[in-house]
């Protein structure tokens, strides 16, 4: 990993968290939390309002020292030369502070839009491409999980590490991350049994593939969410979001943290989660977000970061305990997150 002179190179913060009503309000999270000492802006890529490599082009701009990563975009969405270039104008522009994120997204919506879905091979085939090209490589007759291609150049006089991350899920994931890339970025609401277990599985790849295991970050995604914030807020970062991934691929954090799935197909048949369109953190009004809190047990929402200032920065020290080397405050914005930070810097 490239490492930052901020203050607090272990902490990060995600772009545009929640419903952003502009993509510029970007430029001043970025400003904002690179002058708190956040040591990386993470920057997640959806369809509308959120394309990865404008985002990652304006951060770069309004900053100086903080570390810059994708978490994630998903491979097979740009051609390999697109990518390349794409990491290879942002390690120039911010002089080697970026980091290229991938992740396996999400099946039901990559089958909808008619993109194939991602594999751990393909991952890995793609990462050795990026790896061979930013040393300068040039690919000629590729054939591989990743596609077939006749040639793939950047540079003959290009020789530098690229790092590259993975936002990581289940063994196979994490496993990849520890054998091939420089940081992996866990799941929100990961119990700290699953946490714990994750980075085992990390830094065991990284010492079977031969790798120093320290020279692979993994960062917690910690929701964080203190009483600082209104209540009608809180119940959309906290219950909406979770019932959202609950909505989207809920079997697999269920069976991830071994909770119980009777309790998934109660919220799954409920009257008001099964009539529901679109995603509960973006349209669920406060009326319907307390009943769906009902459906979720109070150890599901659990693993966070809530309460005062003091109680936070408690529970992000814990996940550092657990042994993650970094924690990304996840689901509020700079400004939201400052009560927080002021707190773990004294």
């Amino acid at each position: 990993m490239t490492a930052t002179d901020q203050r607090f190179p272990e902490l990060g913060f995600y772009t545009l968290a929640g419903q952003a009503q502009s993509s510029r309000d970007l430029v001043d999270q970025v400003r904002a939390g690179e002058e708190m000492g956040f040591g990386w802006a993470f920057i997640s890529e959806r369809y509308d309002k959120k394309e990865a490599a404008t985002l990652c082009g304006a951060a770069a701009a309004v900053s100086e020292r903080i570390g810059i990563a994708t978490a994630s975009t998903n491979h097979n969405t740009r051609h390999p030369m697109v990518t390349a270039g794409f990491a290879r104008t942002m390690q120039s522009l911010t002089g080697g502070r970026f980091t290229l994120g991938l992740g396996r997204g999400i099946d039901r919506m990559q089958d909808a839009y008619g993109i194939s879905r991602i594999t751990t091979a393909q991952m890995e085939d793609f990462a050795g491409l990026m790896r061979r090209l930013f040393r300068g490589e040039a690919i000629i007759g590729h054939d591989g999980p990743a596609g077939s291609y006749p040639v793939l150049h950047i540079s003959g006089d290009l020789d530098e590490h690229l790092p590259m991350g993975l936002t990581a899920f289940g063994p196979n994931s994490l496993a990849l991350g520890g054998r091939c890339f420089d940081q992996v970025v866990l799941h929100t609401f990961f119990t700290d049994e699953t946490t714990k277990r994750c980075v085992e599985t990390v830094k065991h790849a990284a010492i079977d593939a031969g790798r120093d295991p320290d020279e692979v970050e993994v960062w917690s995604c910690f929701a964080t969410i203190g009483d600082h914030l209104s209540e009608e807020k809180r119940l959309m970062k906290t219950v909406g979001r979770l019932a959202t991934y609950l909505q989207g691929y809920g079997d697999l954090l269920v069976r991830t943290n071994n909770w119980d799935p009777a309790v998934l197909e109660r919220f799954r048949a409920d009257e008001v989660v099964s009539n529901f369109r679109g995603g509960l953190d973006v349209a669920g009004t406060p009326e319907v977000l307390e009943h769906v809190a009902t459906l979720i047990p109070e150890d599901w929402m659990a693993p966070m970061a809530a309460g005062s200032p003091e109680q936070c920065v408690d529970a992000i020290r814990g996940q550092l305990a657990l042994g993650c080397d970094g924690v990304i405050l996840h689901g509020a914005t700079p400004d939201e997150l400052a009560p927080i930070v002021a707190a773990y810097a004294s």
